[in-house]
């Protein structure tokens, strides 16, 4: 059965999407990384994430979900903080809906916190989503404290979706962020799942690719199990060739046990005490 969670009130969407940072931009590659992100829609991985920072990467999207409705897609896009003003903001998603060839995004997100008053930036989110221009917003790189402001600026709607970083040696927001989400109904979604993955050779990396062996799975696969094992958490890799789209596919199917669980925070703990958020 494909793994799914509640993003925001009553809409599911995959746990494992697809994300678009760095994607080819040009010649044979990036046809690969179109038939690559179509090939992810097949599989069951119809939440895609984009930016207007992502160079050209809204503009290839449009081709890679030609062949399926719009509304089987769960499209997310984001909002530079330079962007960020009232006016900004809107002027942004206008553009990013051109690239996109599309009417509405699912979700849009401030991409980091900038110097734009927060309430400015949300009130615009707000008018986006009172006139069917989106249906639903959220941040990004947002802290605990970071999301409480934002929280507090709110006068309609609410927050969808926090996207920060999430990976094995990522895990501090296990500690606060995560429980904070889970209190106000916001989503978590991971991006740059795969971390700095041990080498082959380490003691962490046979020990992750015996626990995955007893599900036939592979160790990639058994990170992206993990990263979402937590009720509303998701992830977003990239993967712009067919064989790595094929493989965090097959993530959507694994559930693992409390021991499974166990052995793998043993490996990489979370830390004891809290931590600044990491960004990239």
């Amino acid at each position: 059965m494909m793994k799914s969670q509640f993003f925001w009130t009553s809409t599911v969407v995959p746990a494992i999407g697809q994300g678009t940072w760095q994607m080819p931009e040009s010649g044979k590659a990036r046809q690969e990384a179109i038939n690559s992100l179509q090939r992810g829609v097949e599989l069951g991985m119809t939440h895609i994430d984009t930016a207007e920072m992502y160079g050209r990467a809204e503009e290839l999207i449009p081709d890679a979900i030609s062949t399926v409705k719009r509304e089987d897609i769960f499209l997310v896009s984001k909002v530079l903080p330079s962007n960020a003003t009232y006016t900004g903001t809107i002027s942004a998603l206008e553009r990013s809906l051109k690239r996109l060839k599309t009417d509405y995004l699912d979700c849009y997100l401030l991409h980091w916190r900038g110097n734009v008053p927060l309430s400015e930036t949300l009130a615009a989110m707000e008018k986006l989503e009172k006139d069917g221009k989106i249906r639903s917003f959220g941040v990004s790189n947002f802290d605990t404290e970071d999301l409480e402001e934002a929280l507090n600026c709110l006068t309609s709607g609410k927050i969808a979706c926090n996207q920060v970083l999430y990976n094995l040696d990522n895990r501090g927001i296990e500690r606060k962020l995560i429980p904070m989400c889970n209190e106000h109904g916001i989503a978590v979604v991971g991006y740059t799942p795969y971390g700095t993955v041990p080498g082959a050779h380490t003691r962490a990396y046979q020990d992750l690719q015996e626990i995955a062996q007893t599900m036939e799975a592979t160790v990639r696969q058994l990170i992206l199990a993990f990263l979402t094992r937590l009720d509303g958490t998701f992830t977003i890799p990239k993967a712009s060739n067919l064989n790595h789209v094929e493989e965090n596919a097959g993530a959507l199917a694994l559930t693992l046990t409390e021991d499974q669980i166990k052995r793998i925070d043993g490996l990489f703990p979370a830390p004891k005490r809290d931590v600044p958020l990491g960004m990239i």
